[in-house]
């Protein structure tokens, strides 16, 4: 049986921590109004929706065989989560491609773009997944089931920064709060790694 919970722990910690999309999603909405805010979640979210569907296609062949590929998938989801918690420790979120692309096109298309090509979040997926499987090979249907779950929790979570754009911005947005969101969030993602670690070993 899948552990759903403990995906959907390990997602919103990643997706609580200030980043890309919410940076500009926040400026977008104070600077043009929630309904231009509204028109990129909805990009976004097809753009993780297409990015997660195609995660799930491959992770499908990758995992499909067995030995030590398993072992490979957790050290891969361990490295990963290690990444992310020190990419929110520096703080490094740059919204330049998103800023560039608002300006070239369509907010709805360049958020869609911009996460269908996102390979950090297809990457997650792939390697995160398996931890929380039975053997460490999903399924197909479960695999969109993790998929449903991750966007329906970025969405949930875009859309809630969205509608109360100013009040989020000052809360995670402000460099001295989002250093502290980010740092306390860093340290959760290593305790995640640190879990996917001694699966690795075990």
């Amino acid at each position: 049986m899948i552990d759903l919970v403990g995906f959907a722990i390990a997602v919103l910690i990643v997706e609580l921590t200030p980043g890309p999309n919410m940076a500009w999603l926040a400026t977008l909405t104070i600077s043009e109004g929630r309904r231009a805010g509204l028109g990129a979640v909805a990009g976004v979210t097809l753009g993780l929706a297409a990015n997660a569907a195609l995660s799930v296609l491959a992770a499908s062949v990758i995992l499909e065989t067995d030995g030590p590929l398993g072992r490979a998938v957790s050290l891969l989801a361990a490295a990963m989560m290690t990444w992310l918690a020190w990419d929110a420790w520096k703080g490094s979120a740059d919204t330049a491609q998103f800023e560039r692309a608002g300006r070239s096109g369509r907010h709805a298309l360049a958020g869609f773009a911009l996460n269908l090509l996102n390979p950090k979040a297809a990457l997650f997926l792939v390697a995160v997944m398996p931890q929380f499987v039975p053997g460490g090979q999903p399924t197909i249907p479960q695999g969109f089931v993790f998929a449903a779950t991750s966007v329906t929790i970025a969405t949930v979570i875009h859309l809630a920064l969205v509608f109360g754009a100013e009040r989020a911005r000052g809360a995670l947005l402000a460099e001295a709060r989002a250093r502290m969101v980010r740092r306390v969030l860093a340290v959760a993602m290593l305790g995640v790694a640190a879990w996917f670690l001694t699966k690795a070993f075990s």
